[in-house]
């Protein structure tokens, strides 16, 4: 089993930053892909940036050139630095671990919201 706790959301402003962190409790491999998905009021989950070994990294769209996501295998850190923020960025955003033969690992979330 592995447990995923979010940290670091918040308010901020429109065009402001904020770093997401995620810590797993366990060890974190080389092959799990690691992601942050999020979800707004009304709206369905949505995946907005991955990681795997390499490190490979994929973006939503609508996040490109603004979000970085990273990892610190070491520490069983996962991050977000979230720059240049929108209101329709306004969301929970999880944590999320895909393991080989093991399954998925889901977070509990962190609030993000964005308005002047």
């Amino acid at each position: 089993q592995v447990q995923l706790v979010e940290s670091g959301g918040g308010l901020a402003q429109p065009g402001g930053s904020l770093r997401l962190s995620c810590a797993a409790s366990g060890r974190i491999f080389n092959d799990d892909r690691m992601a942050w998905y999020r979800q707004a009021p009304g709206k369905e989950r949505e995946l907005v940036a991955s990681i795997t070994s390499g490190p490979v990294t994929t973006y939503a769209d609508s996040v490109k050139g603004r979000f970085i996501i990273s990892k610190e295998d070491d520490w069983n850190l996962l991050y977000l630095q979230m720059n240049s923020l929108k209101p329709e960025d306004t969301a929970v955003y999880y944590c999320h671990l895909w393991r080989r033969s093991v399954g998925n690992f889901w977070g509990r979330g962190t609030l993000v919201t964005v308005s002047a």
